[in-house]
């Protein structure tokens, strides 16, 4: 049973909440971890790198001198991978790097790096996010008064544009959606401030 005290914007404990462990798969899987921060990396790469190979470089495809009695190497073109200005042997060409692990492990993976925020106790539970209008200066208060430092991820509603706009000019802060969530963006930060309501649909 993990135990969870739940804030409000003047730091002031006003309650506490209780998690079971099963409830978020029981343990943290580390490999699963793994394989989901591998897929969510590798499809965030663009995959344009690109080189030519011989038959695609500037040159004339002459015999630059014939094949014996000169002395020299027997050369066949000047586009040779041996040479300066040639081809290359085996280089990079444009490719989708993207894949996908099966649906029922993604959500696994969220349960997982969830579990781990909670027992390393980087999860800040707030009963309410909310602002009267966009504010970075109110945003920066409420993270000094809860004690957050370093790089944060705040999860809010779907159609909470208020908190974005008071965030989106922090340093090392970032806001999600609940819907949108995934193991990547959690273990990607420090730690994690979340409402009541919003960690009862994480789990």
């Amino acid at each position: 049973m993990i135990e969870l005290a739940v804030y409000n914007s003047q730091g002031q404990e006003v309650d506490k909440l209780r998690l079971e462990e099963g409830s978020l798969g029981g343990e943290v899987r580390k490999g699963l971890l793994r394989e989901a921060v591998l897929m969510y990396e590798a499809n965030q790469r663009v995959g344009t790198a690109s080189t030519k190979t011989k038959a695609e470089v500037h040159g004339s495809g002459r015999k630059p001198w014939v094949q014996k009695h000169t002395g020299r190497a027997r050369v066949g073109t000047i586009r040779s991978p041996l040479w300066r200005k040639g081809g290359i042997v085996f280089g990079p060409k444009p490719r989708d790097y993207s894949y996908q692990i099966p649906k029922k492990a993604k959500k696994l993976a969220l349960r997982s790096a969830l579990l781990g925020k909670l027992l390393d106790r980087e999860v800040t539970v707030v009963d309410k996010l909310e602002f009267d209008s966009p504010s970075t200066k109110k945003m920066v208060t409420l993270l000094k008064t809860l004690g957050i430092e370093g790089s944060c991820l705040v999860v809010a509603r779907d159609e909470n544009k208020t908190i974005w706009k008071s965030a989106r000019n922090i340093p090392g802060l970032a806001v999600r959606q609940a819907s949108q969530l995934n193991a990547y963006e959690l273990l990607r930060r420090k730690r994690l401030l979340v409402t009541r309501d919003q960690l009862g649909s994480l789990q």
